[in-house]
Parts: C-alpha cells; structure tokens; sequence
C-alpha cells in the first residue's frame, strides 16, 4: 500500500491510499525503457553519434564580413577574421589543425601554440604571423556573407568547433551565431 498526500480535492493534505503492485511498476519501466531505447537506435544507425565532450579550443567570434567596401584590398580581406580561442590554463599545440568554410576553403595552421586563456585571430588576407595574429595570404575573401560555417578540426581531422549563420543547407531557418562543440549545437 502507498499512501500519497492530496494535491487538489475535498481536503488538500489527506492521505489517500493507493494500491500499486511491483509487477505493474516493474512492466511500466520496462516499456519505458523499450521506448527510450527505440528512440535512440535510428539516431546511431542513421550514422549520428554521440555527443562528444566539450572542446577546450573554440571558435570564439567570427567577422565575417568585412566592414566597409568589399574592394579586395589586403586592409579589406583583413578585416574578415575568425577568432580562435583556448580556453584553459594550459597551452595547446595547433599545429595541423584546420579552419575551412562550406566552399572547402581550408587554412592549416603552422608551429602555433596557443597559450592558455589565449585567442589567435585568423586573417584572410596577407600579413606577418605572430602569437595572436595569423593569416591566410588569400587574394580573395572566404566567409560567405549570407550564409556559411567555420568548422575547426585537429590535427586528427576530427571535429573541434563548428559555427554557423544565415540561411544555408536547405534550411529556411537563420543560423546567426550557432555554435556546434564537438558536437553540441548551442546558441
């Protein structure tokens, strides 16, 4: 027997009596299990994974387009950016990692390391590297203005960040600002 207080009714605070055999919790669990289990499984077999941890390195803020006119200049193309940021105490090796669009446009950084609690601007333009400023030495620019992603990968290809805006992929939704980490779509 299991006495539950009265929410709502004649006498808010009674006891009320409510018989509940184990067998019947014991079968309520277990279609609830099947149930969330059959959820899960079209998610994994239709090739989508797990939510991975989330990253210490992300794409903190993207300019991607340029303010002014967009004549092309080397002042114009670099002041389309993307920053990167690592956000622990500790340094982080981004040697090989990768910051590439939807077109495929891809930059692979070289012999940085950024240092902890530290961001790297990523330039489109032509320009002298440094701790906090890298370029690409493109003639042209990279970020899509309506729509595009900055996707960042380690040096193992896989996924870091990833973030997205404007309509793009089909979608009649605006994506100004999404963030996926590793993974996690936040906004």
């Amino acid at each position: 027997m299991l006495h539950v207080p009265v929410v709502s009714g004649p006498e808010k605070g009674d006891l009320v009596s409510v018989s509940v055999s184990a067998r019947r919790l014991t079968a309520a669990a277990a279609v609830a299990a099947a149930c969330i289990g059959g959820l899960a499984l079209p998610a994994a077999a239709a090739g989508q994974y797990p939510v991975r941890p989330h990253s210490d390195v992300v794409i903190s803020k993207v300019q991607y387009d340029s303010p002014g006119r967009d004549d092309r200049s080397n002042r114009s193309l670099n002041r389309e950016w993307v920053d990167v940021t690592n956000t622990t105490r500790r340094s982080v090796n981004l040697d090989d990692w990768t910051l590439s669009d939807e077109a495929g446009h891809t930059y692979t950084f070289r012999h940085l390391r950024l240092e902890g609690r530290s961001t790297v601007r990523v330039h489109t333009g032509i320009g002298r590297d440094s701790a906090t400023d890298v370029y690409q030495d493109r003639r042209a620019y990279v970020w899509n203005d309506d729509a595009d992603t900055a996707t960042l990968r380690n040096a193992r290809g896989r996924l870091v960040d990833e973030v997205s805006w404007g309509h793009h992929r089909g979608d009649d939704r605006d994506h100004r600002g999404e963030h996926r980490n590793g993974g996690d779509m936040r906004r």
